[in-house]
């Protein structure tokens, strides 16, 4: 659609221009050429985004993001040529445009949206990303809230790995930046309206959100290490493990209040989604709120479970009919990589578990889970596009199990 628009030669040229018609056809060959590269980036960017912090494969370059399959050479890369205000540019060389959707689409994270049909929602997204080249803009006291969230969750990872050495309790070692983009959720969306979270997870990483997200007691969570009982008084009890255990609070950020809720899951992986979702349904239609931008369900997932797991596929069909519609999900993907022991070239045909999602054309924004302030950037977006667009959103969050898949393995068999 953008090359059909047209080029305009005369202007690329400026003073000196060469007006005759070899001119005009080699400016706007030019032209269309280097919008095919860009539209090229946004479709297939993410292929070379650096997003394994582990480094596991090289990146194998795509064709289609080369200028040679365009018919440029390294002899055109410092020509100007008229792009009509793509990318913000006028007039840019080869040099310059590869520069810039390089850095849009191909650092520490990719973006896949060029999937999504309805034209608002890609035009926002594109907007929104390369407007600011896709890259992180905190101020300083952001990015020490990041370090200050970032500090506490890996302290209390090493905290109970010294204190309950050997004891289960599937760490979020190798996946600390998932804490910052949490809290990043909270205050944009509190800014947006947000009132009410709903939230489902497995159990990798369940205990640091408990104590560095929800706000649970440290000492409720060490009495539960020792044998303990969080509440005591409570003499029924669930008899579940600590790593299943829910809980409720408040949390505040710039002034607004938001419920917190985090439900209580087995260890059957992905059966809490639609019982999340329900739950946020009914506080929508039955409770005190008056806009579904106002209770949002926030589900994590582990990369093999959402690849393999038939409840994701069918939540996701759901979502968009209308006895069902929540005003859109956050979807958190701690990709550790592998499921257990199984690696995901013999787990899933596509490239990424985040694949599903496609079906119903939801925005996915992968991540290099060893870049907390990207991690944290892409969470504000996601936050952004749900309230906006009350659609569910996927961030594939590319990273590590530092202890294997928990901690009495040996990592080199599970990792």
């Amino acid at each position: 659609a953008v090359a059909a628009a047209g080029p305009r030669p005369a202007v690329a040229a400026g003073a000196g221009a060469d007006v005759s018609d070899a001119g005009v056809r080699a400016a706007t060959l030019d032209s269309i050429r280097a919008l095919m590269l860009i539209r090229a980036y946004r479709v297939r960017g993410h292929l070379e985004a650096d997003l394994d912090p582990l480094g596991l494969k090289p990146i194998d370059p795509h064709p289609e993001l080369d200028p040679k399959s365009y018919g440029f050479t390294e002899a055109d890369m410092d020509r100007p040529i008229f792009i009509d205000n793509v990318l913000g540019l006028e007039t840019a060389s080869l040099r310059k445009i590869v520069e810039v959707v390089r850095a849009t689409y191909c650092g520490t994270i990719g973006v896949e949206f060029m999937h999504i049909q309805d034209p608002a929602q890609k035009a926002w997204i594109q907007e929104r990303i390369e407007s600011i080249r896709n890259q992180p803009d905190f101020t300083v006291n952001g990015k020490r809230a990041i370090l200050e969230r970032l500090t506490a969750a890996e302290t209390f990872e090493q905290f109970l790995n010294k204190k309950y050495t050997g004891t289960k309790r599937f760490g979020l070692d190798g996946g600390e930046s998932m804490i910052p983009a949490l809290e990043q959720i909270l205050k944009r969306g509190g800014q947006l309206g947000l009132k009410e979270v709903v939230i489902g997870m497995p159990h990798r990483g369940r205990l640091n959100v408990l104590a560095n997200f929800m706000g649970k007691p440290f000492s409720a969570i060490f009495s539960e290490f020792e044998g303990g009982a969080a509440h005591p008084e409570d003499v029924g009890g669930s008899g579940d493990v600590k790593y299943h255990l829910g809980t409720s609070s408040d949390r505040e950020f710039d002034g607004n209040v938001i419920h917190l809720s985090l439900t209580a899951n087995p260890s059957h992986l992905e059966a809490v989604n639609p019982v999340v979702v329900g739950k946020v349904r009914a506080k929508q239609e039955q409770g005190k709120y008056k806009d579904r931008g106002e209770v949002m369900a926030l589900l994590m997932h582990g990369d093999a479970a959402f690849a393999g797991q038939g409840l994701v596929p069918e939540t996701l069909d759901l979502s968009e009919l209308k006895g069902y519609r929540i005003g859109g999900t956050i979807h958190f993907i701690v990709n550790n990589q592998i499921g257990f022991t199984t690696n995901p070239v013999n787990s899933r045909s596509g490239p990424y578990c985040s694949d599903v999602a496609k079906i119903i054309q939801a925005p996915i924004f992968h991540v290099n889970g060893d870049d907390p302030e990207a991690v944290t950037h892409v969470a504000r977006i996601a936050t952004e596009f749900r309230q906006t667009f009350n659609k569910d959103v996927i961030i594939d969050m590319f990273c590590y199990r530092r202890f294997g898949h928990n901690e009495g393995d040996e990592p080199a068999f599970t990792q």
